[in-house]
């Protein structure tokens, strides 16, 4: 995720938040639409999730320690929905980042959990739905960073799939948000299927390689060996002048996948977003 500020709607009883890097506050949000009674794709297992689409099969089985976990948050969802708490991304978009096969993983871009605002989150790390103008700041500040570093001409809009497509995994650490309040889904026990998500990664193995941006994202740095990893501070606007711009991490991230004998990222986006 980008770490922008949450929008004021809320819904739902506030958990305790723990600290987070600063928020940036939306310009403004997208019409929130009627209350999503949709199904959560993972609420009877994995198998379920991949036969729909939602969940590629090889990341099924890396995932199968941790299913009844997910099974677990299904139910802790759906019963947080129904006090009346809008849950963020939309169900289908939620394991978004699982729906590649592993077994293409080049490079994984940790982020923290999904923007807060309705309408924002695709359930990619950092991406936004095409449809959201302006665009968030942090990705408008990686944009930035990934002209300036490879010279490709950044869109106006925030869709991450072409990226997705090639291998890049954008993970949240916790794919949810209640929306309106940041952080909101932290220790509800997503934890466990992200842990779950990197030790897959590492025990595959290269070549890969591991962006993490901002503290948050650094402390996973020993789960995920022997990974390379680029590190660096977060795109968030109070922080990218601080490490971030002028940290190349697309040209080193392709670098260390050729010195390992693999392709490197094309990480040209299409100046239309594709259909999601």
């Amino acid at each position: 995720m980008s770490l922008d500020e949450p929008a004021v709607i809320r819904a739902g009883p506030r958990p305790t938040m723990v600290s987070m890097e600063p928020h940036e506050t939306p310009l403004f949000e997208l019409a929130a639409p009627a209350r999503d009674a949709t199904p959560f794709p993972f609420a009877n297992g994995l198998c379920q999730a991949v036969d729909k689409g939602f969940v590629a099969a090889d990341w099924a089985e890396a995932l199968a320690p941790v299913e009844g976990q997910l099974v677990a948050l299904a139910h802790i969802l759906e019963a947080r929905r129904a006090a009346g708490e809008r849950i963020l991304p939309e169900p289908g978009n939620i394991l978004r980042a699982f729906s590649r096969p592993l077994a293409m993983a080049r490079v994984l871009v940790m982020g923290q959990d999904p923007y807060p605002t309705p309408g924002h989150s695709m359930g990619l790390s950092f991406a936004a739905l095409p449809a959201v103008h302006p665009l968030p700041r942090s990705l408008k500040n990686i944009y930035t960073e990934l002209h300036e570093d490879t010279g490709v001409k950044t869109p106006g809009h925030g869709d991450l799939s072409a990226w997705a497509d090639q291998g890049v995994v954008l993970l949240n650490r916790v794919p949810t948000v209640g929306s309106g309040d940041a952080g909101s889904h932290r220790k509800l026990g997503w934890e466990a299927v992200t842990d779950a998500a990197m030790g897959a990664l590492a025990a595959r193995g290269g070549p890969i390689v591991a962006i993490l941006w901002g503290k948050d994202a650094q402390s996973l740095a020993p789960a995920l060996e022997p990974i390379p990893i680029i590190s660096s501070a977060h795109p968030s606007p109070l922080s990218a002048r601080r490490g971030f711009f002028g940290s190349k991490p697309f040209s080193r991230a392709n670098a260390l996948l050729l010195a390992s004998g693999g392709a490197p990222i094309d990480w040209t986006l299409p100046a239309v977003a594709q259909r999601s």
